[in-house]
């Protein structure tokens, strides 16, 4: 029995896969030959959400209410390769993500990501780090609504790390609200080092916003907590600064 179970596990895997190559190569057609980016944008984010309905993944998005109407910046933990095509495909089609520098080395996702509005920022060079993030901060206070996984990547083990200050810089500049977001599900159906996924269900949690005025939009270090607690107290995974605290304090 366990081996029908494995062929049927594999088998929605390489569905799934499929369906997100589809996704892709639709998307490549799209900015290839559509002229208007906000028309662009519109279809990439269709395309980024069949590559959930196609496989008929439960994604349930809960507090759309919560997005401000005018331009504000999302925050979202990171957990696996997952969270970005799912947040495409089900927040507003004008938010841009803010995606590592290190994209623009494959040339094909560089031009699909650049095309549908991402933005890129270098982690590891300086200089590129610099330039990178005065552009980000430009296109918040141009008001542009941009969205961040602040934690810079994800890792095997449940937990929320600490969150790089370049999106709370971007919103305090921008004088632009910051929505908290907690994506649930994702690390189990594709955790780092898996190929296939498994099929489970998605949550999408839109928090309350923490806008400009609120107390803790005095500094980048106060915010970015702020809003890291906020999706800490809903999504049910350890805090791993606290174990980072605690193996850093003296025995």
């Amino acid at each position: 029995m366990n081996w029908v179970k494995r062929t049927k596990t594999a088998a929605w895997g390489l569905f799934a896969w499929l369906s997100f190559t589809l996704s892709v190569l639709f998307s490549l057609l799209v900015v290839l030959i559509v002229p208007s980016a906000e028309r662009r944008q519109k279809l990439v984010t269709w395309a980024a959400k069949m590559v959930f309905v196609l496989p008929r993944i439960d994604v349930q998005v809960r507090g759309m209410d919560n997005l401000p109407t005018d331009n504000c910046i999302i925050v979202a933990n990171h957990a696996s390769y997952l969270d970005g095509p799912l947040l495409k495909g089900y927040l507003p089609w004008r938010f841009n993500f803010v995606i590592k520098g290190e994209m623009r080395d494959f040339a094909p996702a560089h031009f699909l990501l650049r095309r549908s509005g991402s933005k890129f920022v270098e982690r590891t060079d300086i200089k590129g780090s610099t330039r990178d993030a005065r552009q980000i901060v430009k296109a918040a206070l141009d008001g542009e609504s941009l969205g961040f996984f602040p934690e810079g990547t994800f890792r095997k083990e449940p937990g929320v790390g600490r969150f790089r200050p370049g999106a709370f810089v971007a919103a305090i500049k921008g004088d632009m609200p910051v929505v908290p977001i907690s994506i649930g599900g994702s690390r189990y159906m594709l955790p780092a080092g898996r190929f296939l996924p498994w099929n489970g269900p998605l949550t999408i949690d839109i928090l309350p916003a923490i806008a400009p005025g609120d107390p803790d939009f005095e500094t980048s270090r106060g915010l970015a907590e702020a809003a890291r607690q906020r999706i800490l107290a809903v999504l049910g995974e350890p805090d791993l600064l606290v174990n980072e605290d605690e193996s850093a304090a003296p025995g």
